[in-house]
């Protein structure tokens, strides 16, 4: 597994991290996360992202983690707990940091994200734009001053107000997910470049789109689904006819896409089993795609350069699509989360 920077944090990561939603009882629980995880190591791979939001990770992975025995680096976040949380209340993220720390059975965090920045009907995290404040932004520079904390950055899913965010200056690292992958591309634009004139390490989310580029449904956009849009099903059926005419694995092209860009640090997979994991890092280890791969895997991106307003924030193929109600977009969203 090769490493990489993760800006200028100093710390090198696996070029594949492990994401936190399956490294709980979502998935197969402390007992399955703990084979993942010493699978993951004895792979190469040394990093695992992980949040309070994301149902029990925390206390799944901490003593996966502690059973284990070996170095991993470790990220989590700011958000979502105490209930009801107050992103303007210092001491509801004095709270969140002390239960990170029990759960992971670490004193030293290696990473902490504020969560959400960039959707303030979810945590309004700011009480002002210019210039950027809010408690957890003295809170965050005390941590990381006095070690406790070594590196802090973003966790977000937008593109425009993240930049903006980024732009400030005041982050080590970006996670960005459902805007860059085979198929969508909106943090090429002005993200992924804002985020490397500020040396920030870059982790990506949603490689595989939250599962409907883990595989075909040719059945499925052939029908072309109430919520697809003619472009959108022009534009995987090209995609099927790549694939067919090139020979590539689906899984193993988006990863390869992500870290053929050099500025990328890490990608976040969200394996549940070892067959998986390990499919991943065979993929990875065949390095990047070839130029004229990349061309023409741009070309089909473009056939579609910016989502259709009404689809869905994850496309839902394989899955029941209840509509674009606020209820079931939160459901997405936590499903979807790495």
């Amino acid at each position: 597994m090769q490493m990489r920077p993760l800006g200028r944090t100093g710390l090198e990561v696996s070029e594949l991290s492990l994401g936190g939603l399956f490294t709980s009882s979502l998935a197969g629980g402390e007992a399955e996360t703990a084979q993942l995880l010493a699978a993951a190591s004895d792979l190469g791979i040394n990093y695992c992202d992980t949040a309070p939001a994301y149902a029990d990770s925390e206390r799944v992975l901490g003593a996966a983690l502690q059973a284990a025995g070996k170095p991993f680096i470790v990220s989590t976040k700011f958000g979502g707990r105490p209930h009801p949380f107050d992103p303007q209340n210092i001491d509801h993220m004095k709270q969140s940091l002390a239960e990170s720390r029990r759960l992971l059975g670490r004193e030293q965090i290696d990473i902490l994200l504020v969560h959400e920045p960039d959707r303030p009907q979810q945590y309004p995290w700011w009480s002002g734009y210019q210039p950027l404040a809010g408690p957890v932004l003295d809170y965050l520079q005390e941590l990381k001053d006095s070690g406790q904390v070594k590196a802090i950055g973003l966790a977000g899913t937008t593109v425009t107000e993240m930049t903006s965010l980024v732009r400030t200056g005041l982050f080590d690292v970006l996670l960005t997910a459902f805007n860059y992958n085979l198929l969508f591309r909106e943090a090429e634009e002005e993200l992924l470049p804002a985020a490397k004139e500020q040396g920030m390490g870059v982790i990506i989310g949603s490689a595989l789109g939250q599962g409907f580029l883990g595989r075909r449904f040719d059945k499925e956009v052939l029908e072309r689904p109430r919520w697809m849009s003619r472009r959108r099903r022009e534009q995987l059926l090209r995609l099927y006819t790549f694939l067919e005419e090139t020979g590539f694995d689906l899984p193993e092209l988006c990863l390869r896409f992500v870290l053929s860009n050099p500025n990328i640090s890490t990608a976040l997979i969200g394996a549940k089993t070892r067959e998986q994991l390990e499919t991943s890092v065979t993929g990875a280890k065949l390095g990047p795609l070839p130029p004229e791969t990349l061309e023409q895997l741009h070309e089909i991106a473009s056939m579609l350069p910016h989502r259709p307003y009404e689809e869905p924030m994850i496309l839902p193929l394989g899955k029941t699509y209840h509509g674009p109600g606020l209820a079931n977009m939160g459901a997405a969203v936590q499903v979807g989360k790495k």
